[in-house]
């Protein structure tokens, strides 16, 4: 890596101000925060569990020191040393975890510590957990990465390919706040096309300045203002071409982003869509992997709400038509709120369809736009495990012929309070209220 490169990570501030995407964005940030008043309302009768203690999280450095038993740990921190980001390049380049009142705060990644203490490869797929991982797309279909050639298309044949699954992500020096990361790999699709492609992965630790770009300025000013502790990180992952050239007739690729989080009984997560009639596409596709039931899933008029408890195996997607640039959860006992947000390109581009199904033409592998997906399972595919997690994903479009660059930029952001009123001050900022006030609502839950 270039030391030029890794400067101009480190002098890079996500592309949100002022342009359309970052108003979007802005605006349904908005929406998610709006929205726990109704997912709290819902939740009231939904969920009869007892409430888990915010200790249930564990602490940043317990796990930071788990994870130095066994691999090297890269931090990200501010200079209080309040909010901080572990990197495990050796990990695929994962953000591993991440927290917002120091060391001994809540550590709000997942680690997989069973399979990481085991030290051992698994050849269908390495998790190790983490809140950030790299990952492409389509996962089946005509054109799937994650099933071989002629193989039937179930979950018993499903793998992660060695050059997905394998092999440390090459680190430059990290320079505050920005870390870049390489990678080569070579994959091969259910149609038999080889691809060869160099990965570039820029992870950055965000200031309150472009955290206030992707919130909005009274969101921002409610965050100076309340006690509410926040860490946020951007990643920003690029994939060039070095083989044959791209096309729609032997496979394209997608830019997956993939997060693993910590469930809990008390757990919403709200997925915004974009209202309107039914030439939009269905509002979600709950049934992947089989239908969801109903207490487990409510259509609001303004987003989707899922019960986070990590104790049922779903996945939904929104159609590429409503597909709005933010994505969050909520952990109504812990007080943990949870933001990604990420690029929406412009409309029309392809996106892939992870049906696991072979397409009737070449052209059916490729219809709408970008969708949102969000998995929540209770072991990994293929696999029986007892651990529970949450998985939040989303995909950017696959690109045509001779097209060979992929990039797309996204951000996660915690905000973390015991006391829902301070969250419930940045709900009322970005409702356009008056910041450090509570709204209607705050802890029916909490």
């Amino acid at each position: 890596m270039r030391r030029a490169r890794l400067d101009n990570l480190a002098a890079a501030r996500p592309r949100t101000a002022r342009s359309q995407p970052a108003r979007l964005a802005t605006a349904t940030s908005a929406a998610v925060l709006t929205c726990l008043a109704l997912a709290a309302a819902w939740l009231s009768p939904v969920s009869s569990r007892a409430a888990e203690p915010a200790s249930r999280y564990g602490s940043y450095q317990s796990d930071v020191d788990f994870l130095k038993k066994h691999t090297a740990v890269i931090e990200l921190a501010d200079d209080s040393g309040k909010a901080r980001v572990a990197i495990c390049p050796a990990y695929q380049g994962r953000v591993m975890t991440s927290t917002c009142t120091g060391p001994g705060g809540p550590s709000f990644g997942w680690l997989n510590r069973d399979f990481i203490e085991s030290g051992k490869q698994d050849d269908v797929f390495n998790n190790y957990g983490g809140e950030d991982r790299f990952w492409l797309a389509p996962e089946a279909g005509q054109f799937a990465l994650f099933f071989k050639p002629g193989a039937e298309q179930k979950v018993a044949n499903w793998y992660t390919q060695p050059g997905l699954n394998e092999g440390a992500f090459a680190a430059a020096t990290p320079t505050e706040p920005g870390l870049l990361l390489g990678h080569h790999l070579k994959l091969t699709n259910a149609s038999n096309t080889q691809f060869e492609l160099d990965v570039e992965r820029g992870i950055r630790r965000l200031e309150m300045p472009q955290l206030g770009e992707l919130l909005g300025a009274e969101a921002e000013s409610a965050l100076r203002n309340s006690r509410a502790s926040w860490v946020a990180f951007w990643t920003k992952n690029k994939v060039i071409n070095r083989g044959e050239p791209f096309t729609k007739q032997t496979g394209l690729v997608s830019i997956w982003s993939l997060g693993q989080f910590r469930p809990g009984p008390k757990t919403v997560i709200i997925l915004p869509y974009a209202p309107g009639g039914d030439i939009l596409g269905p509002v979600v596709t709950p049934d992947y992997f089989g239908p969801v039931p109903d207490e487990r899933l409510k259509v609001t008029e303004q987003a989707v709400l899922f019960l986070g408890d990590g104790k049922f195996r779903a996945k939904l997607g929104i159609s590429p038509k409503r597909a709005r640039p933010t994505i969050g959860s909520y952990d109504f006992d812990a007080g943990v709120l949870t933001l990604v947000n990420f690029t929406l390109p412009p409309r029309g581009e392809p996106a892939v369809i992870h049906q696991q199904h072979l397409g009737a033409a070449p052209g059916g592998a490729f219809r709408g736009g970008r969708g949102q997906q969000l998995q929540r399972r209770p072991g990994r595919t293929g696999r029986q495990n007892a651990r529970r997690l949450l998985r939040v994903g989303n995909i950017v479009p696959r690109r045509g012929a001779g097209q060979s660059r992929l990039a797309e930029p996204h951000a996660r952001y915690h905000p973390h309070s015991g006391q829902a009123r301070r969250i419930g001050a940045l709900r009322q900022a970005h409702a356009g209220g008056r910041p450090g006030r509570s709204a209607p609502g705050d802890g029916a839950v909490s």
